[in-house]
């Protein structure tokens, strides 16, 4: 979205269609912060901080799709949806996360600390579960429930752009 100051965007532009996903098929664009420096969050006590992305997304396919968190020191997710309104439209989404309150902390090293996944595709071995809403040991099955498939068609893309996590809940606008 240039005409929000951001000139370049991470794109998957789907090439070949694969419209029946085996059980272990998986898609997504992961990013990992280093456990220093992610150490504000306080994950695993009673002032632990509440997470929020904000990220411009822009897809072919409309519908539902994971954004997740993983605590990589404790092996804990939590997951959320968004919505893609509009093909081939900039949006703008704000996903707020829960506090990590009852987790295990993340060590103070320079290994995988948070890790944030934008899910594409999901087999049945990431989506046959419930959706992991708040933080809880990492369960495959509830990684992904409800993600649409992004890469059942080859005029499909998905683009994103000014991926912000901040330290705390703040609304939409």
């Amino acid at each position: 979205p240039t005409d929000q100051g951001l000139r370049n965007s991470l794109k998957f532009d789907n090439t070949t269609a694969d419209t029946s996903l085996d059980a272990t098929s998986l898609l997504a664009i992961s990013q990992c912060i280093e456990a220093q420096d992610a150490q504000m969050i306080n994950c695993g006590n009673s002032n632990a901080e509440k997470i929020t992305v904000g990220f411009w997304v822009k897809a072919t396919k409309t519908g539902t799709n994971v954004l997740e968190l993983l605590q990589n020191d404790s092996d804990r997710i939590c997951c959320q949806t968004y919505s893609v309104s509009s093909s081939d439209t900039w949006e703008f989404k704000v996903v707020n996360f829960p506090a990590d309150t009852s987790g295990s902390g993340i060590n103070n090293d320079n290994g995988a600390g948070l890790s944030i996944r934008f899910y594409l595709a999901a087999g049945s071995n990431f989506s046959s579960g419930t959706l992991a809403t708040t933080w809880a040991a990492r369960s495959n099955v509830n990684r992904a429930p409800g993600q649409i498939n992004h890469a059942d068609s080859t005029s499909n893309n998905f683009e994103i752009a000014g991926v912000q996590l901040e330290v705390g809940e703040y609304p939409s606008s």
